[in-house]
């Protein structure tokens, strides 16, 4: 049945585009993206597909598969579906442990023989409603994936329409549209099984059952020729789905949160009196030295999010610095309110940030940028409004001096050790770290003292001299006390 598609001209695969998958990740992209797979990726219904050795996080992705029966070059939206022969199940499997080195591309994470399944049946797409499809999935007979493409963000005659903007698509062509939430990992042994149907259209036509099954591979990947698996938290949650399904603790900060009152009381309080209350507290290594605002009278408060780079090393640089790296994977999962804190050894002579990642870090809603090295498109960045806290503009890129090696570590920041959580609050005077079991303690002693200096200067405004007075010895001291207790009072 699918012998007339398994050497299609072009595979094209979107990267998200069912608002439940979107909602998992947490984020929605405004228009959609793909990445081409390989003819040599075509699999059967009944076949095998490996799980290499030494990797663990290979994914099944229950999707339609859209194929053209007529060349389609730069169709109308109200046309393009009139291009599409046949829909069918496709199952699109990704390795995640290859994911970093090629994310976006995905040319070996999704690449691999047999990691594009098809069929069994091709359901004639003319007697189907697009917008009233369903796909489904089971691993060993467990139901995981199910949802139609109602739930679509882009629907599938745009895709095709979208395409076809920008090459013409030929007929055997195959467009993967994306899969719903449930993708999950699977492990040697489980059996896969994709179903797609128009359970509203007449006959109900049905692609029947894709059946793929996983298979341990026993050849490891030679790392003198290439980058080999690699795997990190951020890479297992977002394959089995969830921290949770992945068997990793939350993600949960477990230190207090930085409630709205918090945060006002944060942005009140100058930096300087902040850190007067540390030091009293003992707290005297809480300074982020050597860095200044790149928008003047910007202030910052959030909670730390931080990044790590390490000294650039070309054999390191090849294997971390590309792809979807540390640096990119910071920026894509900073939450709003946060403050990403990048340690840079206090290296100025390399760019650490752009204005894309800025951009980035903008639309996420995150509260400000911290780093000890410099800062390329330093300008552009200010105009975006992102208050970034640097050692100044530097315009070359990452990899002169620096490879992004890891995310939400303790680190080092001009000194200061930061670690993930930390309440960060930076103004004219400087970038300072509290910690976050100290912090209502010390911003409501710095509003305190705020209010005493404000009354001390008003006395040395009307002449009194400042011995005594600044810091108050016990005869000014009881007069602060009646003047406080007086305006109480009042």
């Amino acid at each position: 049945m699918t012998a007339s598609i398994t050497r299609p001209g072009k595979i094209i695969a979107i990267h998200l585009s069912y608002a439940s998958r979107a909602d998992q990740r947490g984020r929605r992209p405004a228009a959609p993206s793909y990445f081409f797979k390989p003819a040599s990726s075509i699999g059967v219904s009944g076949g095998t597909v490996e799980r290499p050795a030494g990797t663990e996080l290979l994914a099944f992705e229950g999707e339609i598969a859209v194929i053209i029966g007529t060349a389609a070059r730069r169709v109308p939206l109200d046309r393009a579906w009139e291009h599409v022969a046949w829909v069918t199940a496709s199952n699109d499997l990704g390795l995640y442990d290859l994911r970093a080195n090629d994310k976006g591309s995905n040319v070996r994470s999704k690449g691999g023989d047999g990691y594009t399944p098809l069929g069994p049946e091709l359901i004639d797409a003319r007697t189907v409603d697009p917008a009233a499809l369903r796909v489904r999935a089971w691993v060993n007979g467990e139901l995981r994936q199910d949802d139609t493409t109602e739930g679509l963000i882009f629907p599938l005659a745009q895709l095709v329409a979208d395409l076809s903007q920008h090459f013409t698509l030929e007929p055997g062509d195959v467009i993967l549209t994306g899969t719903p939430a449930g993708s999950s990992v699977i492990v040697p042994g489980d059996v896969v099984e994709i179903e797609v149907d128009a359970p509203d259209a007449v006959g109900s036509p049905s692609s029947g059952r894709l059946v793929t099954t996983v298979t341990q591979g026993e050849i490891p990947f030679d790392g003198e020729i290439g980058s080999l698996p690699a795997v990190d938290d951020l890479q297992r949650s977002e394959a089995w789905g969830s921290r949770e399904a992945a068997g990793l603790p939350s993600a949960e900060v477990s230190t207090p949160a930085l409630s709205p009152e918090l945060r006002a009381k944060l942005l009140e309080a100058p930096t300087a009196g902040l850190s007067a209350q540390l030091r009293k507290r003992g707290h005297h290594s809480c300074f982020v030295d050597g860095v200044a605002a790149n928008i003047p009278g910007s202030k910052i408060v959030g909670t730390a999010k931080t990044l790590r780079f390490v000294p650039f090393r070309e054999d390191l640089f090849a294997s971390h610095g590309g792809g979807y790296n540390a640096q990119k994977r910071a920026f894509d999962a900073v939450d709003e309110g946060e403050v990403i804190v990048i340690e840079a050894r206090g290296d100025a002579t390399s760019g650490t940030l752009g204005d894309i990642l800025a951009l980035r870090a903008r639309a996420r809603g995150a509260a400000g940028v911290v780093t000890d090295g410099g800062v390329r498109d330093f300008d552009a960045v200010a105009e975006i409004g992102l208050p970034v806290f640097s050692q100044g503009a530097h315009p070359s890129v990452l990899g002169r001096r620096h490879v992004p090696w890891d995310v939400d570590v303790t680190i080092s920041c001009g000194g200061a050790t930061v670690q993930p959580g930390d309440i960060v609050v930076g103004d004219g005077d400087g970038v300072i770290v509290i910690p976050p079991s100290l912090v209502e303690e010390v911003v409501d002693a710095a509003l305190a003292q705020e209010v005493e200096d404000a009354w001390i200067a008003e006395q040395v405004a009307a002449g009194h001299p400042v011995d005594g007075l600044f810091p108050l010895n016990a005869e000014w001291r009881a007069k602060y006390d009646a003047a406080t207790a007086s305006a109480d009072r009042r």
